[in-house]
């Protein structure tokens, strides 16, 4: 069977070619997280001619003086003298826009911590001691450590939870 072609050949360094360059056009750009500046970024540009256009500062530390009362131009990749002028004043009102919205709150407790706390409700109403005899206590919770997930959940949902001890105070009376 014939060998294929080229393949027994010696290789070659090719001297003219700079591996530096080659390795750092192959790096990924990194991905840009907020939107507003994503959509308006220009590859051709640099990024302090980029942030300038928006109306950003490359160094927040060049913006302000350290005199009261006097505030420095952004001068830019321009000849001294110049200022640069925001071209892309949209991506600022955008930012103010997402920065002027609430804060979603991060607080809470899990969904399996509601779910542990609604069965415990329901089944024992506030009868902590029954509660940690319960085979729904996997952790071995005593008796303190669930009356303190009780109040965490009232904290966070007080509505829902003086539903639940209403109806199991109801489901109780009907009981007796």
């Amino acid at each position: 069977m014939p060998k294929a072609k080229g393949k027994n050949r010696r290789k070659k360094f090719n001297y003219n070619v700079n591996r530096k360059k080659l390795k750092r056009k192959g790096q990924k750009k990194p991905r840009i997280q907020c939107e507003q500046i994503r959509d308006a970024w220009d590859d051709t540009k640099s990024v302090a001619r980029n942030l300038a256009e928006m109306g950003l500062a490359v160094d927040p530390n060049q913006t302000q003086s350290t005199r009261k009362g006097k505030m420095k131009q952004m001068d830019v990749d321009v000849k001294s003298g110049q200022s640069q002028l925001v071209r892309k004043p949209y991506v600022l009102k955008g930012l103010q826009e997402v920065a002027s919205l609430p804060e979603k709150s991060t607080k809470g407790i899990s969904s399996d911590m509601i779910e542990y706390v609604r069965h415990m409700i329901e089944n024992h109403g506030l009868n902590y001691k029954a509660m940690a005899r319960d085979e729904k206590n996997y952790y071995q919770d005593t008796p303190k450590q669930i009356k303190r997930k009780i109040d965490m959940y009232q904290r966070y949902h007080p509505i829902e939870c003086s539903a639940l001890i209403a109806s199991a105070r109801e489901n109780k009376m009907e009981l007796q």
